[in-house]
């Protein structure tokens, strides 16, 4: 029986790994779950961003964890003590961080992008195998119920062969992450497109469940040192064709998300996280709402994953077909959009 098919008994000993703005989102919801869930350790090198994540243990009454800034001090003295972590760092250290926990024997959630190429996504897939540990990739889309549900439609042929993929996604993205880690190319790995963006290319790969064969590219700085603007269309192995865009320059607090999948019998529209869930088929006047279960939120969803309650949702392998989309876009708009092979 491997971790991903322990039934818990006890709260499962967890640490997170970074506590910056991410994490605390996620801990106002974690400590909600102390029947399931005790935040053992926290690792974080700035005491800023520590002292922000205790004030919610405080505001709910829990005294806040201690903190090993150093994460490979944690998992030498501590890893003993845990199950899980959630790692919610900048982009550049997934890989290092997955790897380290999970060959300390722990089961790892790691916040999107999953790695920063395809190639680091191929080394953690075989770390994974190696181990034995659970690896699940902290996508609202993937693991949404709207999502799931999308997927099970599609891959049933519900809706017939797939015949078109078109996506986008836009945000107030370029003044609001300014001056931050966010627009350092060697600390975010891309800019739009690979931090909201990713949520885009990872929701399509997932829905699309094979991998792109072309794809043709251009993305525009728009002055920053990062990519703003990008539009990207490709072909997968089926031969279905697929056009994805991003824009991430607008007012502030202006964000939204459109994926519309156009099968032989039917159209599928669903956001990039999963925000809703629509299907018009043959007769239908208009898409319907397609009713879904109560979504359980990431890190409740991997304790279902790590209880054998249901399969991983977003496994690396996923992880791995989408870094092959973003290698191949960022070499296509290298050479001005020329159409690259993938992989």
């Amino acid at each position: 029986m491997t971790s991903a098919q322990q039934p818990e008994s006890k709260p499962v000993q967890m640490a997170f790994i970074g506590t910056g703005g991410m994490a605390r989102h996620h801990l106002h919801r974690v400590v909600q779950q102390q029947d399931t869930t005790n935040v053992a350790f926290v690792c974080e090198p700035s005491p800023d961003a520590y002292e922000a994540f205790c004030e919610i243990f405080e505001e709910a009454g829990i005294t806040p964890p201690p903190n090993v800034p150093d994460m490979a001090e944690l998992l030498q003295k501590h890893s003993a003590a845990l199950d899980a972590v959630f790692i919610i760092t900048p982009h550049v250290l997934h890989f290092s961080q997955a790897k380290a926990c999970l060959e300390a024997g722990l089961d790892v959630l790691l916040e999107k992008p999953m790695v920063m190429n395809a190639q680091e996504a191929k080394e953690l897939i075989a770390v994974r195998d190696k181990t034995g540990k659970l690896l699940v990739v902290s996508f609202n889309g993937s693991l949404s119920p709207q999502i799931r549900t999308a997927e099970r439609m599609l891959r049933a042929g519900e809706l017939g062969q797939i015949l078109n993929i078109h996506a986008v996604a836009y945000q107030g993205w370029k003044a609001g992450t300014a001056g931050k880690w966010r627009q350092v190319p060697e600390i975010a790995g891309g800019g739009f497109l690979f931090d909201t963006g990713a949520h885009m290319l990872n929701t399509v790969a997932d829905l699309a469940g094979e991998d792109f064969v072309e794809v043709a590219a251009w993305l525009d700085n728009r002055g920053a040192a990062v990519d703003i603007l990008g539009a990207a269309i490709g072909r997968l192995a089926s031969g279905a064709l697929v056009t994805l865009s991003g824009c991430g320059e607008l007012p502030p607090k202006m964000i939204g998300s459109d994926v519309s999948i156009f099968c032989t019998e039917g159209i599928l529209q669903t956001g990039i996280w999963g925000e809703k869930l629509l299907v018009q088929k043959p007769g239908d006047p208009m898409p319907q709402p397609v009713e879904v279960p109560e979504s359980l939120g990431q890190w409740q969803q991997f304790l279902a994953v790590r209880a054998g309650k249901i399969p991983n949702p977003c496994p690396p392998e996923v992880g791995l077909r989408m870094a092959k989309l973003w290698d191949a876009i960022q070499a296509s708009a290298r050479q001005n959009g020329q159409v690259v092979k993938v992989g």
